[in-house]
């Protein structure tokens, strides 16, 4: 699953080397996607390679390979300068911060919940959640306390070491405050959703992974916004 700006980037790669064999510079990059630096930019890049979209060529300048593209791309759409492809893979449009899920609802024995399953949510890099309600699971009531409640299946493994692994689902009390050192569902630049830990550094927002494998992130406090704070957790053995 790509975010709205990593599938443009993308695509305009495609598209250029396409027309030239040469793929864009990064200011070409910045300015087709009106971002305001080349430092957002490098971040899509990683993000792209990450997933296996690009290939980064060593020793050569401006050397990137597309490696394969979104299922839903569709070639007889031209990404043109300053042209935002309508095909989103997963959704149509921007994605949108988690609407606020409907209240569980109780069982008649008071032991059990039904929760609202929203999507998937990165442990990792972040990936965009899904806005839709998929279906719903059974829970422990105790597990739940006061508050609206959603869940959602873990992708990536940067949480490992607070006992969170992929394919896991989550169970998050909505709320948009959280304590330094809680496991949190934030949003970055209303664009990106990522299950992190919690800590704020002077000014800032810091998302803490839980494995020595990813950089802890620092952003600006306008940057992430708290969608939901880690109340639980659902694994499956098969």
């Amino acid at each position: 699953m790509l975010t709205r700006k990593q599938q443009e980037l993308l695509l305009f790669i495609h598209e250029r080397m396409k027309e030239s064999g040469v793929p864009p510079s990064f200011d070409e990059m910045k300015d087709a996607l009106d971002l305001a630096s080349k430092s957002g930019i490098h971040r899509l890049i990683t993000a792209l390679e990450e997933r296996g979209f690009i290939r980064r060529l060593p020793n050569r300048a401006r050397a990137l390979e597309v490696i394969k593209l979104p299922d839903a791309y569709n070639p007889s759409l031209q990404l043109r300068r300053g042209f935002s492809p309508s095909v989103i893979e997963g959704s149509l449009g921007k994605p949108q911060p988690i609407a606020p899920p409907k209240p569980a609802a109780h069982a008649d024995t008071g032991s059990s919940a039904s929760v609202p399953v929203m999507g998937r949510i990165a442990a990792g890099v972040p990936i965009s959640a899904i806005q839709n309600n998929t279906h719903d699971i059974t829970v422990p009531a105790d597990m739940l306390g006061p508050g609206e409640h959603y869940a959602l299946e873990v992708k990536g493994d940067s949480m490992i070491d607070a006992g969170i692994f992929d394919g896991d689902t989550v169970i998050i009390r909505n709320g948009n405050t959280a304590n330094p050192g809680d496991i949190v569902v934030a949003l970055v630049d209303d664009e990106e959703a990522t299950l992190k830990r919690f800590r704020r550094k002077g000014a800032s927002i810091a998302l803490e992974a839980a494995n020595p494998a990813y950089e802890t992130r620092i952003f600006g406090p306008d940057r992430v916004k708290v969608q939901g704070k880690l109340v639980g957790l659902i694994r499956r053995y098969h």
